[in-house]
């Protein structure tokens, strides 16, 4: 029985391609092209809209990139005018770091043509983007909010564009970006070639991007919203206490040089990132917290080989090409799945071999349903012993041997050894007041005391005479009649009916 051979992968130059193009093509180590590139790109060159879901690592960007500067050829020039240079394509990223390799990517592609390409993103100055803009550009990728900034600035036009490129669409096309991008559309001729790619299409982005492209092409070279087969899916139930432990220790039975472990807060990643520095790890953090030079600081960084472990929220789950990635770390489950996809999707890019390990938590059952119904797969949750490191750094709680030895006092280890207790049974004695001889004697009674010398005073002081000098005198009165004196003899009661009468 034979097998049917596989078709051999087409290359670059079977495609109508302009030699500039060619050149450049062939100086980024590009031979033959990945299956999104070999049925996306003929049609693109045909001048129709094109709806492309691949898996990540595939070369989208190659896809819509090479094709668009091909059509642009015509309208190349060398003159210093603006004018003679207008905004031609918009390629829209959601991140600011996906932005600015789509751009070092295109600037690859375009070398060796007087194409102009620019990159403008928020967090970053905006006054040398604006120089740039009204110098001339033909090509510009951007993030949705900047691009709003340079057109209300008066600093760009797009009254001339012909070619529009959503770039990872499912998130251009969410809650969060769609009223931006219906704004930057409006700008836009109505006549004009649309482009979306994504590693995600939902049943739900389909119908909306419908409202956008004019009879698109859809291309899809996998099962929808499936992985990478390069990529091997480890999941393992763990304790949110015990994730930090079971990191270093698969890392490093792994023997991995680098990875990029996913979070979903800033403050996590933030405090991970600490907490791995203190162990002598070369950990960063990469969230939207950051300044936008230092993320970019970061990701250089990292792509260099100066950081070991990547520590980022999704801000660097799209679209991000890191060569030689071997393992990713979902220390967190992502709330959305197709965020899953785009995780790991940073390793086994360009077909190499890659690991996804993600940590599930006994709250992330849902979580984990959800993923198992986008990729259409069953996970294993697998578990494993994790050594608790700290702990044994730590010298134990009954190890009364080694404290005798590091204790400063020498006289509780002589003390420990003269005694005939076991370690085991050994209970140190309570403590005992000192002793005092007053409390020792027996009861004896006190002589008679004699009261204090100011109660005796009082005792024998003579009492006053007369009224003490605190009363107050009564103040005289006129009488209306003269006082009549009474005799001693005459009783009270006859004197007062006389004093009646009279």
């Amino acid at each position: 029985m034979t097998q049917e051979a596989t078709p051999a992968p087409q290359r670059f130059d079977t495609l109508p391609l302009d030699p500039k193009l060619l050149r450049a093509v062939s100086d980024s180590g590009y031979t033959a092209m990945t299956p999104i590139q070999a049925k996306a790109i003929p049609i693109v060159l045909d001048g129709r809209d094109v709806m492309g879901a691949a898996q990540t690592g595939t070369g989208k960007t190659a896809a819509f990139s090479i094709p668009l500067l091909q059509r642009m050829l015509k309208h190349e020039n060398s003159s210093m005018s603006p004018a003679r240079h207008p905004v031609r394509a918009v390629v829209l990223a959601p991140t600011r770091e996906l932005a600015d390799q789509v751009a070092q990517n295109v600037l690859a592609y375009a070398k060796h043509t007087n194409l102009r390409v620019a990159c403008v993103f928020g967090g970053v100055d905006i006054k040398p983007q604006a120089l740039q803009l009204r110098g001339g550009v033909e090509v510009l990728i951007a993030t949705p909010g900047r691009l709003l900034d340079h057109i209300e600035g008066k600093n760009c036009a797009l009254h001339q564009v012909e070619y529009v490129v959503l770039d990872e669409a499912d998130r251009m096309l969410d809650i969060g970006f769609l009223p931006d991008l219906q704004r930057i559309l409006s700008y836009l001729p109505k006549t004009r070639q649309t482009l979306l790619f994504s590693a995600t299409f939902s049943p739900e982005i389909k119908r909306l991007a419908s409202s956008y492209l004019q009879n698109p092409e859809l291309v899809e070279v996998a099962r929808p919203n499936a992985t990478s087969a390069n990529v091997e899916q480890r999941f393992y139930g763990v304790g949110d206490d015990k994730k930090r432990a079971l990191l270093l220790q698969l890392w490093r039975e792994r023997g991995a040089k680098q990875a990029i472990v996913f979070m979903n807060s800033k403050l996590g990643a933030a405090r991970l990132t600490r907490a791995l520095e203190r162990e002598g790890i070369k950990a960063s953090a990469l969230h939207g917290d950051k300044s936008q030079d230092e993320r970019l600081k970061t990701l250089a960084a990292f792509k260099a080989g100066e950081v070991d472990l990547l520590i980022a929220t999704d801000v660097a789950g799209r679209g991000l090409d890191i060569a030689e990635l071997p393992l990713v770390f979902n220390f967190d489950v992502p709330f959305n799945a197709e965020d899953y996809v785009h995780r790991i999707g940073r390793t086994g890019r360009a077909g190499a071999l890659g690991v996804a390990i993600t940590f599930v938590s006994p709250t992330d059952a849902r979580l984990v349903a959800d993923i198992e119904k986008l990729i259409k797969r069953k996970m294993d949750l697998e578990t494993v012993a994790v050594a608790d490191e700290e702990r044994e750094r730590r010298p134990a709680r009954g190890d009364w041997g080694d404290r005798a030895e590091r204790s400063e006092r020498p006289e509780r280890r002589e003390r420990f050894e003269r005694s005939d207790v076991g370690r085991s049974e050994y209970r140190p004695a309570p403590r005992r007041a000192p002793a005092d001889p007053f409390f020792d004697k027996p009861y004896e009674p006190s002589a008679p005391v004699e009261p204090p010398a100011w109660e005796r005073a009082a005792a024998t002081a003579a009492k006053p005479a007369g009224p003490s000098r605190y009363i107050k005198p009564k103040r005289q009165m006129a009488a209306l009649f003269a006082p009549r004196v009474v005799a001693a003899d005459q009783p009270l009661e006859s004197a007062s009916q006389e004093n009646i009468a009279g």
